[in-house]
């Protein structure tokens, strides 16, 4: 297959409506959030669990698209299966020291495994594969606007125990964001993309997981979660024809009131009620006068 041999720099959009999108166990699992400025944030490994689950769904059994980092797998046993594969002998901790063989085994690894030629992945356990820099990386997403948390109380109205049938019924509580709309960047290098074999249409798969990939993590903590947009800047080069913070920069967000679009740093934003819809919000791109060898690609 081809290798993506173009440079892209993309912005995602997604939002959350009475859910957790992204529980900080450092704080009795309350939404993350920037203590600073109290915007929500979800970090770039909850984006990428969210790809590989997809992924690991949408094409189950199909070579090639095997996931490397799943729940309760056993690394070792990963790194064995490439050894195992290329008929290479096993030394603790230590790669082969014929230069191509260590190669054969991290591109079997790159091969096999969809995660690993995406995202890249540290392998140097006691089986040794070597370390992989994937060419997709994500930033932490952001929400626009400060979000305030809500703590919820909840019952259960079965009980574990016998002796705790004639009991009150258990509380707990969940945490949940009223609504929040979020940003991620995300960047596609295509030099590495050359080095795992991420190919064109392992591209297409990342699109598509961006798109679906909520409507395949559905569960009561996190609500509804719905990707709104994704804006991609293809450079006609692997290494980019502009600087990705000057494309950002063409990307802003307002609040609507009244047929009126106020930007998200205006000091007026404050004197409107919260934000509780997607409708509440506009996305804008400024296509004019883009630099020359960039083009917007908006996979949906």
């Amino acid at each position: 297959m081809t290798t993506v041999s173009n440079r892209y720099d993309f912005a995602f959009f997604f939002d959350v409506t009475n859910g957790n999108p992204n529980g900080d166990p450092d704080a009795g699992n309350l939404p993350r959030m920037d203590p600073e400025t109290n915007q929500g944030l979800v970090s770039d490994v909850s984006l990428k669990r969210k790809v590989r689950n997809y992924v690991s769904t949408a094409y189950e059994r199909e070579q090639g698209h095997e996931i490397y980092m799943t729940e309760r797998m056993v690394l070792n046993e990963q790194h064995a299966r490439a050894y195992e594969a290329t008929g290479f002998k096993q030394t603790a901790k230590k790669l082969p020291k014929k230069n191509e063989e260590a190669r054969q085994l991290t591109r079997w690894m790159c091969d096999n495994f969809f995660d690993i030629r995406t995202f890249g992945a540290v392998m140097t356990t006691e089986v040794n594969c070597g370390q992989v820099r994937g060419p997709v990386q994500l930033s932490f997403a952001r929400s626009e606007e400060p979000i305030l948390p809500l703590e919820i109380s909840i019952t259960r109205s079965s009980v574990t125990n016998e002796k705790d049938r004639d009991n009150e019924r258990t509380m707990g509580r969940k945490h949940i964001v009223p609504y929040g709309l979020y940003r991620a960047h995300g960047f596609i290098n295509a030099k590495l993309a050359e080095k795992t074999g991420f190919s064109e249409a392992d591209l297409e798969v990342v699109w598509t997981a961006f798109r679906d990939m909520f409507d395949l993590d559905r569960s009561a903590a996190r609500g509804e979660m719905s990707a709104r947009r994704l804006i991609a800047f293809r450079h006609d080069s692997a290494l980019g024809n502009a600087q990705a913070h000057k494309l950002f920069d063409r990307i802003t967000v307002s609040r609507v009131s009244g047929g009126e679009h106020i930007q998200v740093s205006d000091s007026r934003i404050h004197n409107l009620p919260p934000a509780r819809t997607f409708g509440d919000y506009a996305i804008h791109l400024d296509d004019t006068n883009l630099p020359a060898g960039i083009k917007i690609v908006e996979p949906f």
